[in-house]
């Protein structure tokens, strides 16, 4: 096995003083080739369980990338939305699209969405109409919780096989970051109140938060409100949905639930 690489050593120096024993990796290219070194690159350090990569849905070379991909257990889902010049609203519109998602579902594996508008929000609902066996996770979701994302975002809490990510919390006012939690404890209760326990789980957006604030502050920010709830909430929202969610396999035994 190849020795851990600068990225996951960076990674793992940040995330285990915290209690962090596992994490899944998030495409950030679109290049079809980053999905193969990003397994590769996960292949050396054990704390990596997966990916949600990046293959176009509705492209001709959709199928035979997915069965490519596939074959590794890491390789969790894909991501899609509004990134790369792509537009979930249009493409939910297109047979070829909706075909090569009922393929992603047949895999068992899943789809998040990127950068949530009220549109895109409605054209998750009508994903989930059209591919009802597909999981679905909503990312960055207390950033969405305006009142032209709340009615879609209250439909696809109707449905079971939809999972929202809680990242993204931190916010930037008047050139500030607040670190309180009170500051944002608002927002923490509308999201709980409208999704509840066993759909919610944690997301750090790191390397990103970096924007924002350091890992420690992102972790230690969200913690506390859902630790307050109790450990089994606790457990559910840094671990046990995300088990749900994207049906990943421990690679060591810290990471057994």
């Amino acid at each position: 096995m190849p020795s851990t690489s600068p990225p996951c050593r960076r990674a793992r120096k940040l995330a285990e003083p915290l209690g962090i024993v596992g994490a899944i990796e998030v495409e950030a290219s679109p290049l079809l080739e980053d999905n193969q070194w990003i397994l590769n690159t996960a292949a050396g350090d054990t704390m990596i369980i997966g990916t949600v990569g990046d293959i176009e849905a509705g492209k001709p070379e959709f199928a035979r990338s997915l069965e490519r991909f596939h074959k590794n257990p890491m390789f969790l889902g894909i991501r899609c939305g509004n990134i790369w010049e792509r537009d979930l609203v249009v493409d939910v519109k297109r047979p070829a699209f909706i075909s090569d998602l009922k393929l992603l579902a047949a895999a068992g594996l899943t789809l998040d969405t990127a950068n949530q508008t009220p549109g895109m929000l409605e054209a998750a609902v009508r994903v989930t109409d059209q591919v009802p066996n597909l999981r679905v996770v909503i990312d960055h979701l207390p950033q969405t919780l305006s009142a032209a994302h709340l009615p879609h975002l209250k439909e696809l809490s109707k449905r079971p096989q939809v999972f929202f990510k809680v990242s993204e919390v931190h916010r930037t006012v008047d050139g500030k970051v607040p670190a309180d939690l009170a500051f944002y404890r608002d927002r923490l209760d509308q999201m709980w109140d409208l999704i509840g326990a066993d759909r919610l789980m944690f997301g750090s957006d790191w390397p990103n938060s970096d924007h924002w604030t350091d890992l420690s502050a992102v972790v230690g920010l969200v913690r506390p409100y859902f630790a307050a709830k109790g450990r089994a909430v606790e457990e559910k929202v840094f671990g046990k949905n995300s088990l749900a969610a994207y049906k990943w396999k421990a690679r060591n035994t810290s990471q057994h639930l």
